[in-house]
Order: structure tokens, then C-alpha cells, then sequence
């Protein structure tokens, strides 16, 4: 099974991402978008993992939440990876409390290293995955709408962590949480 770690968006946020790409969509872009109720704050993927590992997965989720406490984030501003030059993943910004976000993310890296989970090489980089883009066509008005930004801004506590698994389909990823790991307010 294809499994990853995340931070869940409450219904507020989700709404105010699906409004955001609505505009987005305007531009006319060739992008797949991400379905809004799928959009999660990842803290580690963790690729295929048969069922005799998810156990042992759980136990060190909690282990690694386990010094940490529910802290703010917020929803702000726009970009795109590699660049806005020449996006291919459009994203929406996290702000807030991101030293303890990184804190939390980087207990969850070492407890899944510890597993045999490869590490992360990239830099952890917190975001919202918006959508990818497929093609050329009005790509110019995308980057110029990812360039202007957003003056959306929404907050929510980061006060639990999932564990998901990932169903891929034609239609797009399914996610069903395999277990929840709550940090204390």
C-alpha cells in the first residue's frame, strides 16, 4: 500500500483553497488540479509499505508527536515549483508557526528512518499542493496570477497528524486515514 504522513486542513481552509482555485482556473491553464478534499500538509511520503509495517509505522508516528504540541499555522501566498518562470506544481503557501512545524517534521523523518524509511533529500519545503501542470497553453496568465499572489489568509491548529494510505485511480489519488496521532493542546 501507498502510504504518506500528513496534517489534515479543516473544512474553512478547504474552502477557501477551493475558491482560490477556482480563480486559477480562469487563467485557462492546462493544470490537473488537486480535489480540495484531498489537499493535506505532508509531512513525509512514504512510498509502498506492505501491512505487516503499518503497526510499527503508527508506534513511531506517535513516538514522533509525542513532544509536540498543537501549535497555529495559516493558509498564505502562492508559488510554484520549480519557479514561477516555469511552474509544474502549483502551491499555496503555509505560514505561521513553521519552526515547530519543521521541529515536527523532521521528528517524524528521523522515527521513520529509524524504520528503514529513506530519507527525504530536498529540504522540507511546507505547502499545499494546488495543482500540476499539464501543458503550455495560457501559461503566462497562470504565472502571472502565481506571481501576483493571494491575499488569502486562514488559520487553523495543527493538532493532529495522519497516517494515510493512497489509492491511485484514474479519477485521482484516494486517501483513507489508517491512524491518527493527536498533539496536545
Amino acid at each position: 500500500m501507498r502510504t504518506f504522513i500528513a496534517i489534515p486542513l479543516p473544512q474553512d481552509c478547504r474552502r477557501l483553497l477551493e475558491k482560490l482555485q477556482s480563480s486559477l482556473r480562469e487563467t485557462g491553464a492546462e493544470v490537473r488540479w488537486t480535489a480540495v478534499a484531498s489537499i493535506h500538509l505532508t509531512l513525509k511520503f512514504l512510498g509502498e509499505m506492505d501491512a505487516a509495517r503499518l503497526e510499527p509505522t503508527a508506534l513511531a508516528l506517535l513516538e514522533a508527536c509525542g513532544s509536540h504540541q498543537a501549535f497555529p499555522l495559516s493558509l498564505g501566498g502562492l508559488g510554484a515549483f520549480p519557479g514561477a518562470s516555469n511552474p509544474r506544481v502549483v502551491w499555496c503557501g503555509v505560514r505561521g508557526e513553521i519552526e515547530r512545524l519543521s521541529r515536527l517534521q523532521a521528528d517524524v523523518e528521523d522515527a521513520c528512518a529509524r524504520l528503514g524509511f529513506p530519507r527525504e533529500a530536498r529540504p522540507y519545503h511546507p505547502h499545499l499542493t494546488l495543482g500540476r501542470v499539464k501543458g503550455r497553453r495560457n501559461l503566462h496568465s497562470l504565472t502571472e496570477c502565481i506571481t501576483i499572489g493571494s491575499n488569502l489568509e486562514s488559520g487553523f491548529t495543527a493538532d493532529r497528524c495522519h497516517l494515510y494510505r493512497s489509492s491511485l485511480t484514474p479519477r485521482g489519488a484516494i486517501y483513507e486515514v489508517l491512524k491518527t496521532v493527536q498533539l496536545p493542546a
